[in-house]
């Protein structure tokens, strides 16, 4: 959900309705914009790439060019309009970390501008394991977490447990997550419940392509 009004914590929480999260626009010129995106819960979070391939595409329909900037916090994604209607969107530089054991569960923490748990295993174990890591100690800020399975090379299928939300049927920085953790490298398809999203991770950078679609 995007707005343009001034909102709190508690503004968000009675605003999300059905949605996983709502995206403020503080501010915005003819190619940029500036957005605080807001959880379920009132939390704030550091970064949404389904949400700033939202926003991209808000500006295009304002009559914008194909190359938009979204800022969310520090961070800058410069964004382009395909011809196809999807959107590809400089996620910026992805941290991958050493893989650790935290509450029994083997995992690499991820940041992507936002801190995730990537476990690969099963996604249908996402329930049990989502809510356990989201709000673990080694997470005083909490964490975004995925269950990610291998298919092969440049193809995963994965859950999301989101933090201050629960299970969202897809998350843009989760598919950078996943695709960083057990790919490093290449193109990466990532199949989740709501659809799929494409990584391509160039060293230290990941580029993210989705769609992004009015519901009235």
């Amino acid at each position: 959900m995007l707005t343009e009004e001034p909102l709190d914590a508690d503004g968000a929480r009675a605003l999300v309705g059905d949605a996983d999260g709502v995206l403020q626009i503080v501010s915005s010129g003819a190619d940029w914009a500036e957005v605080t995106v807001w959880n379920a819960d009132g939390s704030r979070a550091e970064m949404s790439g389904n949400g700033t391939r939202i926003v991209a595409r808000w500006l295009a329909e304002r009559a914008a060019g194909p190359l938009v900037v979204v800022r969310v916090g520090p961070r800058e994604v410069t964004c382009r309009l395909l011809e196809d209607g999807r959107v590809e969107q400089d996620m910026g530089e992805v941290s991958v970390h050493e893989r650790e054991r935290v509450a029994g569960l083997d995992l690499t923490p991820v940041s992507v501008g936002n801190p995730h748990a990537v476990v690969v295993g099963n996604p249908d174990d996402l329930p049990l394991v989502g809510p356990l890591l989201e709000s673990h100690p080694r997470f005083p800020n909490r964490t975004n977490v995925q269950v990610v399975r291998v298919d092969g090379r440049g193809e995963v299928t994965a859950r999301v447990w989101e933090r201050g939300v629960g299970e969202t049927s897809s998350s843009g920085t989760s598919a950078v997550a996943v695709a960083a953790a057990t790919q490093r490298e290449g193109s990466v398809v990532v199949h989740f419940p709501g659809g799929d999203l494409c990584v391509r991770l160039e060293g230290n950078r990941a580029f993210l392509t989705g769609r992004a679609e009015r519901v009235e």
